[in-house]
């Protein structure tokens, strides 16, 4: 049994006056310590899909199963990052890192110390006193990936998490949560618009058609560039070329949408 069983996911959304279908027949199989990424246009369902993985939606049909079980029974197995960090402004950054070990129960001596190490991991070692407001747009985002990860979740549902960030700044996060993820060998699903991103970051990628979202291709990334830390992976040889391909079929699922 694969680790994450995505299989035939179907969602529609209901209104007073119609119906709309905004997911269809996705099925796929990750393995653990995966890095997935799912792109496409505007209204292919991205975000329900992460939704649905996460249990905070049920799907209209089909199944996900994490390690044969369904999301609702592990919810604190998994955990999300988001394009905002939702830190607490009124609660230092100690106290945001620990909120998803307080809330699930798990805070204890070592859960507590280990937070405060991935901290220091993390280059946030001298900001455990200060608020969010005194701290930069990169480094709010990554006591959010602190606090995801300080509850050792099994799964990872990043969505556009660096979106929000300068250029530098998100480039030097790819390369933090690239790293930290394989060091922990977790498996992550990420939703981005950046093709770039998906292909400096992912094993695989899943191209996503709009109305109703459906996977019109899959992509799996050269082991050269996996291997490569994100920064590098850009410089590789091999990365123009993909990128051109996943460009021309974005290109081509954008117009078919338009029409």
């Amino acid at each position: 049994m694969s680790f994450l069983t995505i299989n035939q996911i179907e969602h529609i959304y209901f209104t007073p006056d119609r119906a709309t279908k905004v997911l269809e027949d996705i099925s796929i199989n990750i393995e653990e310590g995966e890095f997935i990424s799912f792109l496409g246009p505007s209204g292919c369902g991205k975000t329900t899909l992460l939704s649905i993985i996460a249990g905070l939606l049920q799907p209209t049909d089909g199944s996900i199963l994490l390690q044969g079980k369904r999301p609702k029974d592990c919810v604190s197995e998994i955990g999300y990052m988001l394009q905002q960090d939702y830190l607490f402004p009124w609660k230092t950054i100690e106290d945001n890192s620990l909120i998803g070990l307080r809330i699930s129960n798990k805070l204890n001596q070592a859960t507590k110390k280990k937070a405060l190490q991935l901290l220091n991991e993390m280059d946030l070692h001298e900001v455990e006193k200060l608020y969010p407001s005194q701290l930069s747009g990169g480094m709010r985002q990554r006591v959010a990936l602190v606090r995801t990860l300080a509850t050792d979740p099994l799964l990872l549902l990043l969505d556009e998490p660096f979106s929000a960030l300068d250029y530098q700044t998100k480039l030097k996060l790819e390369d933090l949560v690239f790293s930290t993820l394989k060091s922990f060998h977790k498996t992550a699903l990420l939703v981005t618009h950046d093709i770039g991103e998906a292909i400096a970051m992912s094993d695989r990628i899943f191209l996503l058609k709009a109305n109703p979202g459906r996977i019109a291709k899959t992509f799996n990334v050269p082991n050269e560039l996996r291997e490569s830390i994100p920064f590098e992976a850009r410089q590789h040889p091999l990365f123009p070329s993909l990128f051109q391909k996943i460009w021309k079929e974005l290109e081509q699922l954008e117009e078919s949408n338009e029409h």
